[in-house]
């Protein structure tokens, strides 16, 4: 299109190139929107400590610079198209393909966003920090005995809500592409105690079964055994297969921290009576109480010990049955009467992925034992630089038997997880920047493939 047709006045063109005119100068606005869009390395302020790592920063500006790349193309190309062949084409038409463009741009946004919300919190005092620390628990807790699948990166941040949540790495993001980081939710108010663990391991377990795809494969030997089983019984399978995917996070963070994932647990369905029986058919958790006696049923199978049915007990005088509709005892009744044989399976069963090992043989750990996370945390006691030593899921995993036990109190608890979850994210900064400081003494000079910054004004990108 001729330069002195686009600096017309709209008013002096026909209707038809004012139109045209429209939407060449909208798109020529979405790509100065998108000049200042800015990778998260160039502009979010944290400390070190406090920063992603490296694999989460690189796989997330790779994804998102790749997006921009994208979109530029294709503005681009329609802005040849106007300025070509677009010339002839109806103005409805010409409209149509900007719509699908501008949908495309807000997608890219909107994609932008959900990253940034987590990334930004890595620059509040002290939490970012913290979240840094719990980056490293949440890989910590992907790590199986035997390399099963590639640990994705891991971003933590807080919400407002009660609950956790996880956006799954390599799932769909909205507007399309695979999101190229496990994403984890942790509520505010569970960033106390044993709440972090069990939440923060909780959601990891939803993107360890994923990456074994569990739910498939446990939901066919399911099906395969609820034929055998009695009549009476099939109902109950039926909601087990219902609430799998939440269970079956809950046996990841049982296998891994043992009793905290069940206090924890405890501590978030803490809420009047009426919402712990509350059974809703479309819920993929079981209702609070079966879910807390599905806890301790799992954890007694794991790592069998006396602890599990005194917290079993003790929920039960804090929750009791007595008084609820006859409908619904009968349905505890039913529930707690298959689970044994349900938990039973879950366990003992088989995927592919573990290569002839059962589930409960993998997430059976044996330093978890009860006992001996007693004795850890005598050991601790004693010679404390052996806690800052040890993986963050046995940390949590020792407290939170200390804390069954009574030897532990809440506020000694809350002291020593600040400072370790602040150790981790300290130390693992400090291993990254040895390692690339031993690899890279001096300052690497950029190469053809490295990405370079382009500065005009105010305005930066990468080309």
């Amino acid at each position: 299109m001729p330069a002195a047709a686009l600096a017309s006045p709209v008013g002096e063109q026909s209707g038809a190139f004012r139109a045209s005119w429209l939407l060449e100068q909208e798109a020529r606005a979405l790509l100065t929107r998108l000049d200042f869009v800015k990778p998260f390395v160039l502009q979010e302020t944290t400390v070190p400590a406090a920063a992603l790592m490296p694999a989460a920063q690189v796989s997330i500006d790779r994804y998102l610079m790749r997006g921009r790349r994208e979109l530029r193309a294709q503005v681009l190309a329609y802005l040849r198209w106007l300025a070509g062949s677009g010339q002839a084409a109806a103005a409805d038409d010409a409209q149509r393909r900007f719509v699908i463009l501008k949908l495309h741009f807000n997608t890219a946004l909107s994609q932008l966003d959900l990253f940034a919300e987590a990334i930004s919190q890595r620059s509040e005092h002290e939490t970012g920090v913290w979240l840094a620390g719990l980056d490293v628990a949440a890989q910590d807790a992907l790590v199986l005995p035997e390399r099963y699948y590639e640990v994705p990166p891991i971003v933590c941040h807080l919400h407002r809500g009660i609950g956790g949540a996880i956006r799954r790495a390599r799932t769909r993001l909205p507007g399309g592409g695979d999101n190229p980081v496990s994403i984890i939710k942790i509520p505010r108010e569970r960033m106390i105690g044993y709440g972090i663990g069990s939440s923060l391991v909780h959601e990891t377990g939803h993107q360890g079964a994923e990456l074994l795809d569990l739910l498939a494969s446990l939901r066919a030997a399911m099906q395969q055994a609820r034929n055998a089983i009695p009549v009476a019984h099939r109902s109950a399978w039926v909601l087990f297969e219902r609430w799998l995917s939440e269970i079956v996070a809950d046996l990841w963070a049982i296998g891994k921290i043992g009793i905290a994932s069940t206090l924890g647990l405890i501590g978030i369905v803490s809420l009047p009576r009426l919402f712990l029986f509350r059974v809703d058919p479309d819920d993929p958790h079981p209702f609070p109480w079966i879910r807390v006696q599905l806890s301790c049923a799992i954890g007694n199978a794991l790592y069998p010990h006396r602890q599990w049915k005194q917290l079993s007990e003790s929920f039960e005088a804090l929750y009791p049955i007595d008084g609820l509709r006859p409908g619904l005892v009968a349905l505890v009744g039913l529930l707690l009467d298959t689970m044994p044989s349900f938990v039973r399976l879950l366990l003992t069963h088989r995927p592919k992925p573990l290569r002839g090992r059962t589930l409960g043989e993998v997430m059976r750990m044996p330093d978890r034992n009860p006992d001996r996370l007693l004795a850890q945390y005598s050991a601790w006691r004693t010679r404390p630089s052996l806690m800052f030593a040890a993986p963050p899921t046995l940390v949590f995993a020792v407290f939170g038997r200390a804390r069954s036990a009574g030897r532990l109190t809440p506020e000694k608890e809350s002291r020593m997880l600040r400072k370790l979850i602040t150790h981790w994210a300290l130390q693992s900064t400090l291993d990254i920047l040895g390692t690339c400081a031993a690899r890279w003494p001096h300052r690497p000079k950029p190469s053809g493939a490295t990405p370079t910054v382009e500065t005009s004004g105010h305005i930066t990108r990468l080309v």
